[in-house]
């Protein structure tokens, strides 16, 4: 098999409920990062392969192949194919995943992986909601097996079950408020996030033809402990997780350019990173959120690797549980996680959160000139995907 290398990544900001990015129409969103990608590259695209997106709810806006309609939305060669996945919150890093095995069996030499979400103006969950009049997702048969749980209520088992107080909550929600001011502070992000241009609308939400220029995450929020301690829990009246330890309904896109080692030194291409191995795992359903914990042990039994072996992990903050108990299984140091905040304090684009941590994890091992990474996440249903990849 093929070595399969990253030659590029980039990403939008990621921008807040109704915030900057909120009058896109998420297909536009994503094509103007994969049309970045392409020129920050500087390959011709129709070399491109294929094309593998992520996105969650695939509804409306974000229905009929969004990957394939946002590539040419941007004016990108129509021979290339696409493909959009929803592997819940995880979709557009097994996106990534699926491309690099694409390239590992010699299907194609070279793909597109990206993801898109626009929460602003396609709610999380609308794609089953019952308001749509075509039924829910879960058949009476699946309470035969497993209880249907929320997400909250995963993160408050998860929370029971490692011994994770408010206290231990709140810490880690305002260290990633922290980190990430800090990483905007220190100008960290400079080569991962490109500009956007999003247009201005009327009352009515119309495009008034001027636009407004969107440069930085949205999330960010000045907090302390006291004030944290005062939100109310969103999990359950008693829960450990309030708004200030759980992710945040976000807009975003990103994306990431993969080849064959052998492609890349064809077109005299200088790669950022090669993918060393990926998967994807099922876990506990009802649980639901302990993905994470099972994908690295799984990657780590896969390549010899151990903890040690890691100089960044890129693990995505949907509950602070989550990768509090993620830590605690795997003995994680937790100087090397999430180094410059998580989606805690810079938000969490659903099904384009896999590719903003896939493009955070490459620009920071050459920024801080560090070797492997580690990127795993959670995901709706008992799944978690991961990706271990390693600077070249």
């Amino acid at each position: 098999m093929s070595d399969v290398v990253i030659v590029e990544a980039v990403r939008s900001p990621i921008g807040k409920r109704n915030g900057g990015l909120a009058t896109m129409h998420p297909a536009n969103l994503l094509a103007t990062v994969q049309k970045e990608l392409i020129d920050r590259a500087g390959v011709d695209p129709a070399e491109v392969g294929q094309l593998v997106s992520g996105c969650v709810s695939q509804v409306g806006e974000q229905s009929f192949n969004i990957g394939r309609t946002a590539w040419l939305a941007a004016g990108l060669p129509q021979q290339v194919p696409a493909t959009t996945v929803d592997t819940q919150c995880g979709s557009s890093q097994q996106a990534t995943n699926m491309a690099a095995a694409l390239i590992q069996a010699g299907v194609v030499d070279s793909a597109v992986a990206c993801g898109v979400e626009l929460m602003s103006r396609i709610p999380i969950g609308v794609n089953s909601s019952k308001k749509l009049g075509l039924g829910g997702p879960i058949p009476k048969q699946y309470y035969q097996h497993f209880e249907m749980t929320s997400q909250f209520e995963g993160a408050e088992r998860i929370a029971d079950k490692w011994s994770i107080s408010r206290q231990d909550a709140d810490q880690f929600g305002l260290r990633s408020q922290q980190l990430a001011a800090q990483a905007w502070a220190e100008d960290r992000f400079a080569t991962q996030v490109m500009a956007i241009d999003a247009p201005d609308v009327d009352d009515e939400g119309k495009a008034t033809g001027s636009f407004h220029r969107v440069t930085r995450d949205e999330g960010l929020r000045e907090t302390s402990l006291e004030k944290l301690g005062t939100l109310k829990p969103v999990g359950r009246q008693d829960g450990v997780h309030t708004a200030g330890s759980a992710s945040q309904i976000s807009d975003g896109a990103a994306a990431v350019l993969l080849m064959s080692a052998d492609k890349a030194t064809e077109l005299g291409l200088t790669a950022k990173a090669r993918v060393v191995d990926s998967c994807l795992v099922g876990v506990d359903p009802e649980l639901m959120l302990t993905g994470p914990i099972d994908a690295t042990r799984r990657l780590f039994d896969r390549t010899g690797m151990t903890m040690s072996d890691l100089d960044v992990v890129e693990i995505n903050e949907a509950f602070a549980s989550v990768v509090l108990a993620w830590a605690r299984e795997l003995d994680a140091p937790m100087d090397i996680v999430n180094p410059n905040g998580g989606a805690i304090a810079l938000g969490h684009p659903l099904g384009g959160t896999g590719a903003f941590l896939m493009t955070k994890a490459v620009h920071e091992l050459e920024r801080a000139d560090k070797s492997t990474a580690l990127i795993t996440m959670c995901c709706g249903g008992g799944i978690g995907t991961g990706t271990i990849i390693e600077r070249v």
